[in-house]
């Protein structure tokens, strides 16, 4: 039965906590609603319940198993208050009388602690690796009652409430309950399921803070919208087993790796009438069309630019703010999981660039998530990255550190993915990146090194070994830093591979030069190969390299319409057939010539004219060669698979080198990167017998003039740059030729 307050004074006390406590509840300002809301003992078998729904007109109890009404809850002074007892206590129902509705429901206080004590101690630890099944949104069943259960990190918060539609986005109706002393929240809310958008909204210590998104959300609203949305546990009937037992083989440092970088708003989407785009593809629509493209063109892995859900499409997914949940641009969980199985089953491996180096300062974001500096740096000058207007993760702090640890964990072992493009990680290294003097502060010892993130990228690589064998982690470095991809137990970082991005500045910058000019500059080209075996290594020609009025690949190269294709098929001849792994950004492949727009789609129109198609079937071609010949592939990071012919012909820029496979079988390959066709030009060979050309970059299938020497030359006995035999060549201008012995 119910009471109401004059019925039952002598439990007064019990019925009606002390005033203090309710004015807070009222206020939005308990720290501890389960010590007021919800069913309480009375001490003689029955039970007073409490609930707090400001709002609601009248609330009745029902039996939780038969739904038999077992009384009504009193209307108190406080507006929204009701309150009740009964003599029997028991599970129970509430029935809410709403204006125009009526709600049928659980009470979110009736049910105990949920979080274990092993979830909270390694999250305060920072070794919760699969904190995506644990804080944040998840689905459960509670008593055999279906709802979800909500947890977020907020220590320094006063108060914590989940809010969204279900409450009319109002913080006095499910305030959290805080678990000690790990400063988690956590509240279950019967009855919600998959789909429901939510925010936290926080009390902090100087006052309520603008509703904050979930840093562990699965899913999120498309943006420009900012809510968290509950989200399914990830349920796919993955197919791609073949892939995944073969990938530690697929992927091995003496393997071709060969990657194909893109945005995947801009690849291709669907256009109007008049060009403009109408929409983006999904990630099913994408798979339909980019991977047989892909595979044509013989790569052997995409790289996405991060797809982890982000703010402003203008960042490129570089600024991200949900680090657990794929972007609602191009579809669901489920659906980006079907992505990277199609793509597993076509044989392509997906590599994700992943941002642990800072985040943006939106509202609804990381920063200050509790009203205190919480997953960044407190102090600006360590916290701020001044270049990006974004804040520095506190990777010192255990449970940021656990944080990032588990978002990488997450679409490696959720969502099968091969590799992780680690962004920044310059910036990560050193405490001044980017910093004039005053400006930053030193570490523990006084040096400029970020102790705490050097750590962290230890750490990770270390455990993704472990968790996620076969998969790589590559580090985008651009500095000296020693021992990138040195393994930890041996003092380096545990990178699988480096970007090389000395090679890549030096690179551009001798074939941006006319010609004329490139004798002095011909060490700009010979240069990466004094520290090419100092770390397993990237060639990247990255979305970096053609914006931001850098021009196109192509719109880099000096001369007339002509020249400018010979030396984009020459450069790409040169990367190809250099030591290192290779990755080439979208619409290189064909030559695009304007600037990369993140808001257009690539210029597919182009391939209508022989000299882009010319390009984009050279690649082809050099895919194939690279992956064919384990000379190119096989010893790319050791000394003994490169040998110089000729690097010292600055005069007529031309270059020769052997690449040694394992077997010791070579391919020798030539360079000339002037215009001008070099008739009887006199290479040393190792070996005696015809040299078959397996490629010119100057054919007429890449649409060039198709000078050379009809596929094939004999060695004559005669010395020539250390090596007993010589051949004599006629080079191509512009171009580059490769050439293996018939043994």
């Amino acid at each position: 039965m119910s009471v109401s307050n004059k019925e039952q004074g002598k439990h007064q006390p019990t019925l009606l906590p002390a005033a203090p406590a309710l004015e807070a509840l009222v206020r939005a300002e308990q720290q501890d609603p389960f010590a007021i809301l919800g069913p309480h003992a009375d001490g003689a078998g029955g039970q007073f319940i409490r609930v707090f729904l400001p709002g609601a007109l009248s609330v009745q109890v029902l039996d939780r198993q038969h739904q038999q009404v077992l009384g009504s809850l009193q209307a108190v002074e406080q507006a929204g208050l009701f309150v009740g007892h009964f003599s029997t206590a028991q599970a129970y129902l509430l029935r809410i009388q709403w204006a125009g509705s009526e709600q049928l429901c659980e009470d979110p206080y009736s049910f105990g602690p949920l979080l274990g004590e092993m979830d909270l101690y390694l999250f305060a630890e920072g070794n919760h690796r699969d904190l995506s099944t644990c804080l944040g949104a998840q689905l459960i069943s509670v008593e055999g009652v279906a709802g979800v259960r909500f947890a977020v990190w907020a220590p320094n918060a006063r108060r914590v409430s989940v809010v969204g539609d279900f409450n009319n986005w109002d913080g006095r109706r499910h305030p959290m309950r805080l678990r000690h002393p790990s400063g988690v929240w956590e509240l279950f809310i019967p009855r919600l399921g998959p789909g429901e958008a939510y925010k936290y909204e926080i009390l902090g210590p100087e006052g309520v803070l603008p509703l904050k998104a979930d840093p562990l959300a699965l899913a999120s609203q498309l943006p420009p919208d900012t809510a968290s949305k509950v989200a399914a546990p990830l349920q796919f009937d993955w197919q791609d087993q073949a892939w995944m037992q073969a990938r530690s083989e697929r992927q091995r440092a003496d393997g071709p790796l060969s990657i194909y970088e893109l945005h995947a708003g801009s690849w291709q989407c669907e256009v109007d009438d008049v060009g403009e785009v109408a929409r983006l593809y999904h990630w099913a629509e994408l798979a339909e069309r980019l991977i047989p493209y892909v595979k044509e063109l013989g790569f052997s892995h995409i790289e996405l630019m991060p797809i982890m859900e982000h703010p402003f499409g203008g960042s490129w997914g570089y600024q991200p703010l949900s680090l657990f949940a794929p972007s609602a641009r191009y579809g669901s969980p489920q659906d980006f999981a079907a992505f990277v199985d199609a793509c597993h089953q076509a044989g392509l491996g997906v590599i994700l660039d992943w941002v642990p180096a800072h985040f943006p300062s939106d509202e609804h974001g990381l920063a200050r998530f509790d009203g205190t500096a919480l997953y960044e740096y407190g102090n600006p000058q360590e916290g701020f990255h001044q270049d990006w207007d974004t804040l520095i993760y506190n990777l010192g702090r255990t449970e940021v550190h656990g944080f990032m640890l588990a978002s990488a964990l997450h679409w490696l072992k959720h969502f099968h993915v091969d590799g992780l493009r680690v962004d920044a990680v310059a910036s990560m290294l050193y405490r001044d990146y980017s910093r004039k003097a005053g400006e930053w502060v030193p570490n523990r010892h006084g040096g400029r090194e970020n102790l705490e993130a050097i750590d962290f990228l230890r750490h990770l690589n270390d455990v993704v070994a472990l968790e996620a064998p076969g998969a790589l982690v590559i580090a985008e470095e651009s500095t000296a830093w020693p021992g990138v991809s040195q393994r930890t137990e041996q003092g380096g970082l545990g990178f699988a591979y480096k970007w090389n991005m000395g090679w890549m500045h030096d690179s551009l910058h001798y074939i941006q030069q006319d010609p004329v000019y490139r004798a002095h500059h011909h060490n700009e080209l010979s240069f990466g190969l004094v520290y090419a075996w100092s770390e397993r290594f990237i060639l990247p020609i990255s979305h970096d390299e053609v914006v931001h009025g850098k021009h196109s690949l192509i719109d880099k190269m000096p001369g007339d319409r002509w020249q400018k294709f010979a030396n984009l098929r020459a450069y790409l001849s040169f990367m190809w057939t250099h030591p290192g792994k290779k990755l080439l950004f979208m619409g290189c492949e064909f030559g695009q010539w304007r600037e990369w727009n993140h808001d257009q789609q690539l210029d597919w129109y182009l391939l209508q004219y022989p000299e882009h198609r010319g390009v984009q079937r050279l690649v082809a071609d050099l895919n194939r060669l690279y992956r064919e010949y384990p000379a190119l592939h096989d010893q790319d990071h050791a000394p003994q698979g490169f040998q110089w012919l000729i690097g010292d012909d600055a005069i007529n820029s031309v270059y020769a080198w052997l690449r040694w496979s394992q077997a010791g079988e070579p391919l020798l390959v030539v360079a000339n990167f002037t215009p001008v066709p070099r008739q009887g030009y006199r290479v040393g060979v190792p070996l005696a017998g015809r040299w078959s050309e397996l490629l010119n970059s100057d054919s007429q299938l890449y649409a060039g003039s198709n000078y050379g020497n009809a596929g094939e030359a004999l060695s004559e006995e005669q010395g020539s740059h250390g090596q007993a035999l010589s051949l004599v060549l006629n080079l191509p201008p512009l171009a580059l030729l490769v050439l293996r012995p018939e043994l």
